[in-house]
């Protein structure tokens, strides 16, 4: 719920904050609103559904209508590689799932967990490494990334997270870092696995972990097919990234390559194709009233996602705690990338 829906980005920015302002409303005259308090993740009821895409790889999502930030599915996508080696993991979901993921896991596999990477920074995706790292797994991610889970959360976004990641535990630190723009990569149980980083997308220290054999890419959540597209602005993400990203998966993905989302169904490379036209679309539009001089506000009212309203499940459902529509999210982020790149 937290990060995979912004939320995280959007408490740490005393811009974004201000729930009305975020919504196309009257911003709060004496500066930022108070902190939107989200609604609880009932992770009790939450469980964990498995889905055999090969032989050898498996992806684990949360039930669907349990998590207020992701009613498609609770939490992060988890890419699961089993074979005669180990397990080889990608992501980790909320802390408390940790237990419910392992046992998920321990159907497929008795090996043992070697590795996990994590795709990004995001609660949602890193909040239960520590838990996977007492089992003896490997923490891997970039060094972006490693930083940004290594700095301390403010104290009111921190009670906002909760138990959903166990911020203060030093095991929550990746082990093993990527540095600037260099991939690495594993061969592990007959399996070639193309750690590559991506530009700034979604976030600070995107990363996708492609499984050659398998044909298998995990891509994290610069791309996303309920709700529209999100960047985490105050932690280093942009549009423009996100095209580039866009980019270098449709670039290695062949037809029959099955890319998942940490948020959302499996989809091929049409659906990024499609998901990159609306981008630079919505982004001309928006472009062109920026250059005329309008407010944000005005842009917001437009309604310039109209015409992909009805191919995105989400994109005007009300997000959590007061904090708009992931259409005017997606809006509004597109104007503040452009209206700083134009001064």
């Amino acid at each position: 719920m937290i990060a995979g829906l912004g939320f995280l980005g959007m408490l740490a920015s005393t811009r974004a904050v201000n729930a009305q302002s975020q919504a196309g409303g009257s911003p709060v005259p004496n500066g930022p609103a108070k902190l939107p308090v989200p609604p609880p993740i009932p992770f009790d009821k939450i469980s964990m559904i498995t889905t055999r895409l090969t032989p050898h790889f498996y992806t684990l999502t949360g039930s669907a209508n349990s998590d207020p930030g992701h009613p498609e599915a609770a939490g992060g996508r988890v890419g699961v590689l089993v074979g005669d080696e180990g397990v080889f993991l990608v992501d980790c979901s909320y802390a408390p799932l940790s237990a419910k993921i392992t046992d998920a896991i321990r159907k497929i596999s008795k090996k043992p967990i070697r590795f996990l990477v994590n795709t990004h920074w995001h609660p949602d995706h890193t909040g239960g490494n520590p838990n996977f790292a007492r089992q003896g797994a490997i923490v891997i991610a970039r060094k972006t990334t490693r930083d940004a889970l290594a700095q301390p959360l403010p104290p009111a976004i921190a009670a906002a997270i909760g138990n959903a990641a166990l911020n203060n535990n030093p095991a929550r630190l990746p082990q093993i870092t990527l540095d600037g723009m260099s991939g690495v990569t594993f061969f592990f149980d007959n399996e070639t696995i193309d750690l590559i980083p991506l530009p700034d997308a979604h976030t600070i220290g995107d990363l996708i972990i492609r499984f050659e054999q398998e044909d298998v890419i995990m891509i994290g959540d610069f791309y996303r097919n309920y709700g529209y597209p999100f960047v985490d602005r105050q932690h280093g993400g942009t549009f423009t990234g996100m095209l580039a990203a866009l980019d270098t998966v449709l670039a290695i993905a062949g037809p029959n390559t099955r890319l998942l989302p940490g948020h959302g169904t499996i989809v091929d490379r049409t659906a990024l194709v499609a998901y990159r036209n609306m981008i630079i679309d919505v982004r001309a539009r928006v472009a062109s009233m920026v250059t005329l001089g309008k407010t944000k506000q005005e842009v917001l009212a437009a309604h310039l996602t109209a015409d992909y309203d009805a191919r995105t499940p989400g994109g005007n459902e009300a997000l959590p705690a007061g904090l708009g529509t992931s259409a005017n999210r997606f809006v509004g982020a597109l104007y503040d990338e452009l209206k700083q790149a134009a001064q």
